[in-house]
């Protein structure tokens, strides 16, 4: 399963988004005819995008629910903010104390 019901919901929270600021750009009266007809027909796709992620999201939590599906908890392991994985701290942590003072 590539999908979580995290990501899922991050996914449809920030299409709702775009959604909100392309109607945002339907409401501008200086905006030329051009447009208004792209933000609809984007308007459009977001809709049809939105309905796939709510009925995706919608399946993953029933089959949770029903257990035929078990969520996984991967970790994190975040290299880049720990001083040992760059080669220069990490050389240097190795040097005994006192050479490190010179």
């Amino acid at each position: 399963m590539a999908e979580t019901i995290g990501s899922l919901a991050d996914k449809l929270s920030i299409l709702q988004l775009k959604i909100f600021h392309m109607k945002e750009q339907l409401q501008r009266t200086d905006a030329p005819q051009a447009h208004t007809e792209a933000c609809t027909a984007r308007l459009g796709v977001m809709a049809e995008q939105r309905k796939d992620l709510e009925e995706e999201l919608t399946r993953l939590v029933s089959d949770v629910a029903a257990g035929r599906v078990r969520l996984k908890i991967y970790r994190q392991f975040k290299m880049y903010n720990d001083p040992k994985y760059r080669a220069k701290t990490a050389a240097a942590a190795n040097q005994p104390h006192e050479s490190r003072r010179k």
